[in-house]
């Protein structure tokens, strides 16, 4: 299992993408969130949308991995999405927040976590407010945020910084190609 993670408008979804792409193997786990959702995504492939409601009672019921609050929404990995493909010994991807990252940590060791850190603050300014889907108090929550994301880079065990894609997806690729490698 590898856990991606880092501050939002980092490119964790653009190269996780690059990364499936590249090794076909790997299955991305859907993440369940009370967010609304955004133009073109789709319940049950984006995300798992749910109501609050809905999410307290799994989280009473033990159905999630790991779950966080996050600029006022709340997400998580749901068991039964990492189950099935460990079950099936298939390579499953979270991308998933900073806080989520930590629990599956304790909860699972063996799991390969890595960060995806921005070049700069601002350049992380630039991509929340460039990629335009969240009005602007939402990006002031996201960088406050951020800011304390960014302070939990040691806690992981491969940091890559997305400057330049091209190089970032190689250095992702690389960390799974060895991890997935018999040893």
């Amino acid at each position: 299992m590898f856990v991606i993670t880092g501050p939002s408008g980092v490119g964790k979804g653009t190269l996780i993408r690059a990364l499936c792409d590249r090794i076909p193997a790997l299955q991305i786990s859907v993440s369940a969130t009370t967010r609304q959702p955004r133009p073109g995504e789709r319940d049950g492939v984006s995300y798992h949308f749910l109501s609050q409601a809905e999410f307290d009672r799994r989280i009473a019921d033990g159905d999630f991995v790991e779950w966080a609050e996050y600029s006022g929404n709340r997400y998580g990995t749901l068991r039964s999405e990492l189950d099935r493909r460990l079950r099936e010994r298939v390579p499953v991807v979270l991308e998933i927040e900073v806080q989520g990252a930590r629990q599956v940590r304790e909860k699972m060791p063996e799991a390969v976590q890595v960060f995806i850190a921005p070049p700069s603050a601002d350049a992380l300014r630039t991509r929340l407010i460039g990629r335009g889907t969240d009005p602007p108090e939402q990006v002031q929550r996201r960088l406050q945020t951020a800011t304390a994301e960014l302070e939990a880079q040691p806690e992981f065990t491969h940091v890559i910084v997305n400057d330049r894609l091209d190089d970032a997806i190689e250095a992702l690729v690389a960390v799974v190609e060895d991890e997935l490698s018999p040893a």
